[in-house]
């Protein structure tokens, strides 16, 4: 169970990272969270690294009696949902790539509209 609650933070995490700065369209508050979550997963997709929650949720796994797995979350949970073949370092970096272009997208219309709040005020 503990591990299952692992994974749904770990998904989750994964969505705010990639989704969260459509939040700062509503709340300004948001961008001090989500910016430091952004960094992280570029971060982890570019340099290879794997998230401490992966081992985390293996072990709790494994302590329960079920197979872990090897690899990352990315590779292991989601690529199947995405991709039909294994994850490649290519591949990966492209993902945290990604990850940047659609966030940097998503702030260009969250400071526009700032800006533009701004000079009509």
């Amino acid at each position: 169970m503990l591990a299952d609650l692992v994974l749904v933070a770990h998904l989750a995490f994964v969505a705010f990272a990639l989704l969260g700065g459509l939040l700062a369209l509503r709340w300004r508050w948001i961008p001090w969270l989500h910016l430091p979550a952004l960094a992280w997963g570029v971060l982890v997709e570019v340099a290879g690294w794997l998230c401490p929650l992966t081992p985390l949720e293996v072990r709790l796994r494994e302590a329960a009696g079920s197979a872990g797995y090897s690899g990352g979350f990315v590779e292991h949970y989601l690529l199947p949902l995405l991709y039909p073949t294994a994850l490649s370092r290519e591949g990966q970096v492209l993902l945290g790539v990604g990850l940047l272009a659609v966030n940097l997208a998503v702030y260009a219309v969250v400071l526009s509209r700032r800006w533009a709040e701004k000079l009509n005020s």
